[in-house]
């Protein structure tokens, strides 16, 4: 398999890396270029900026057509192919599993993990009137929503941060849901009308976090990039993806799960909920922070066993 990266006695080595073309994705791509340069100046980092299918279809929700893998896809295939040495990710967007020869190598010290509260009509969200409309493409922000306020119409609302708060100026919802930690990198933070508290709005797994997903085996790759991994991160995110692979979870299922790290021990909260918000199914763990992946699977196990079985048989069944 041919490798993206070169060198000649002329031209520097060269590294390439794969990226949506989103201003987000754009910031992520270059924030990781720029640290690798700057403690790698002798070499040379490009983007390849590709269109997954995820950015193309934008008339129907993620959870009709696929779900969240539909926006690494085509990254991936450039890494399998050669034409990229890393991809770099939103980890929220990545599924459980992966294709054969690939990996996550690094994932980046976490931003915020909260879900934003975006109203410039109303404000905060309870001051929201009964029946107003709230745009969300997702179905973990929309149960959730409804479970807590069933009074609200929930509208699908797809596209980039950038577009999506155009369509709320425009009027076409009252209010909007967007991860915090987009809304910082994208500097459109004072856009925030009020954070949503974890006690009724779970983040979606991973949310708040950079991965570089690489070829396994590729170490002149890895040792480019390994000075980006932050342990906490890292431990914290063995723990919310062993929840995500036990449960197969994806933009499909409305799955939440956050884990912070308390001295040497982790601390894992979790939900599940069917789409409609009636029925929603919480559950809390703590491990020792190297039973990590224990911890996630065991609080899969836990809510396989207390009713998420029969919400993903409902799930699962709806779509067919």
């Amino acid at each position: 398999m041919p490798n993206a990266f070169s060198t000649s006695a002329s031209r520097k080595l060269t590294f390439k890396i794969a990226t949506r073309g989103s201003p987000l994705a754009l910031w992520q791509a270059r924030w990781v270029q720029e640290n690798i340069l700057e403690r790698y100046p002798e070499i040379t980092v490009e983007l390849l900026i590709l269109k997954t299918t995820g950015d193309r279809i934008q008339d129907r929700p993620l959870s009709e057509v696929g779900g969240k893998g539909l926006f690494i896809k085509e990254l991936e295939t450039a890494l399998l192919d050669g034409r990229a040495d890393m991809a770099v990710h939103s980890m929220k967007d990545v599924t459980g599993f992966f294709p054969d020869g690939l990996e996550i190598s690094v994932i980046a010290e976490r931003e915020d993990p909260g879900d934003a509260w975006l109203s410039p009509k109303y404000g905060g969200i309870d001051d929201f009137p009964q029946g107003g409309v709230v745009g969300t493409s997702s179905l973990r922000r929309a149960s959730q929503l409804k479970h807590h306020r069933p009074d609200l119409l929930i509208r699908s609302l797809r596209g980039n941060v950038i577009s999506r708060l155009r369509k709320l100026d425009e009027g076409e919802v009252d209010a909007t849901i967007l991860a915090v930690a987009g809304l910082k990198r994208s500097e459109l933070e004072e856009r925030i009308t009020e954070v949503l508290p974890m006690e009724w709005m779970l983040p979606a797994i991973g949310q708040g976090a950079i991965g570089i997903e690489t070829r396994i085996g590729d170490q002149q790759t890895r040792s480019r990039i390994q000075h980006l991994n932050d342990k906490t991160t890292w431990d914290c995110l063995l723990a919310e993806r062993a929840l995500l692979t036990e449960l197969e979870g994806n933009c499909q299922i409305p799955l939440a799960g956050y884990c912070i790290l308390n001295g040497d021990e982790l601390f894992l909260q979790a939900l599940i909920a069917d789409p409609e918000g009636k029925s929603v199914l919480r559950y809390e763990a703590r491990a020792a922070r190297q039973d990590a992946v224990m911890l996630g699977r065991g609080t899969a196990q836990w809510l396989l066993k207390n009713g998420a079985k029969e919400i993903l048989e409902k799930v699962h069944a709806a779509k067919k």
